[in-house]
């Protein structure tokens, strides 16, 4: 009996160089983000969600949007404003007066990659009508739940600087986001990249203008899904990743530390990582690169310690510094 196609070595090889084509790709269109590229990609694989976190204008919307055309996917676009009512996500139930009868218009949330931008400008009731989204991926509407698209990913940003009508995201639902990715300010030579670009006549809106076509699609991400599923977990990395979450509930700057579904989540994205990277197996520094934008989000710092300027990536770091590592 022969395997199935998604399940050869060959069709998973292919599949990781196709998402590793993803970078160049993307780059056509996104100075610098390498960090972010590989964090969405880590994402997929693990059937997760990702909150970017950067100021205005450093290319967050249009990113997501690379994303989406070089893995050929569909994507839509949500702006998250504080008189969005949740309808205006899943969808509605709409009168059809010709039938006389109620028929279901699907909403933004029915798509592959849904960049919900600027999450915090919107009251939590709209927030939360992404959490069955986002953990059970189906909408309930009228007490009928719908199945959501796979792949299906959420992409949310939010500004770190403003706070001026904003609502915070609740603890419960930050732990739902698999990573949180910092988006930071380009280096000045990145900088210049990106004005020499647009000098050039580059377009924003307009990718296929700029070059960038699909390197990759849905039957590739499913292969390499099969593939960093069999990427082996020995007991010594499975209680690294124990000993590093249960650190987090014993420092003395956090109130929160991360729970067994952070755990969960280390562990997942560090198999991805692994398998990116061409490896079969996971190995400490496979769990040192991810754990980061997969624990920042979700611990929390005792006011005091943030007053004194300690940061939840310091507190982090220094418990990996600390953690013993298996040999």
């Amino acid at each position: 009996m022969s395997a199935p196609i998604s399940d050869t070595p060959g069709n998973a090889d292919r599949a990781r160089a196709s998402l590793e084509a993803l970078r160049a790709e993307i780059a056509k269109a996104v100075v610098g983000q390498d960090p972010a590229v590989t964090g969405l990609v880590v994402a997929l694989l693990c059937r997760g969600h990702v909150l970017l976190e950067g100021v205005p204008g450093v290319a967050k919307t249009l990113l997501v949007r690379a994303l989406a055309s070089a893995l050929e996917l569909d994507t839509k676009r949500v702006q998250f404003t504080p008189d969005l009512m949740p309808s205006d996500v899943t969808g509605s139930l709409v009168y059809d007066a010709r039938t006389a009868e109620f028929s279901f218009q699907p909403g933004p949330v029915f798509t592959n990659l849904l960049l919900a931008d600027e999450i915090n400008r919107t009251p939590p009731k709209t927030q939360s009508s992404l959490l069955e989204a986002m953990e059970e991926r189906q909408v309930t509407v009228d007490g009928t739940p719908r199945a959501l698209p796979d792949p299906f990913l959420v992409a949310a940003t939010q500004n770190p600087v403003e706070y001026e009508g904003t609502y915070p995201l609740p603890e419960a639902q930050l732990d739902r986001f698999l990573l949180k990715l910092n988006v930071p300010l380009p280096s000045r030579q990145d900088e210049i990249a990106v004005l020499n670009r647009h000098a050039e006549g580059f377009n924003p809106r307009d990718l296929t203008a700029a070059g960038l076509r699909p390197v990759a699609g849905p039957d590739d991400l499913e292969a390499a899904r099969t593939a960093v599923a069999k990427t082996a977990v020995s007991p010594e990395i499975t209680g690294y990743v124990v000993d590093i979450c249960r650190a987090t509930r014993e420092s003395p700057s956090l109130t929160l530390g991360v729970s067994p579904r952070g755990a969960t989540a280390l562990l997942s994205t560090a198999r991805a990582w692994a398998w990116l990277t061409g490896r079969d197996y996971v190995t400490p520094d496979d769990v040192k690169a991810l754990a980061l934008p997969t624990l920042r989000h979700r611990v929390q710092l005792r006011p005091e310690a943030e007053m004194e300027g300690v940061t939840a990536d310091s507190v982090i770091t220094a418990i990996l510094a600390n953690a013993p590592v298996p040999r």
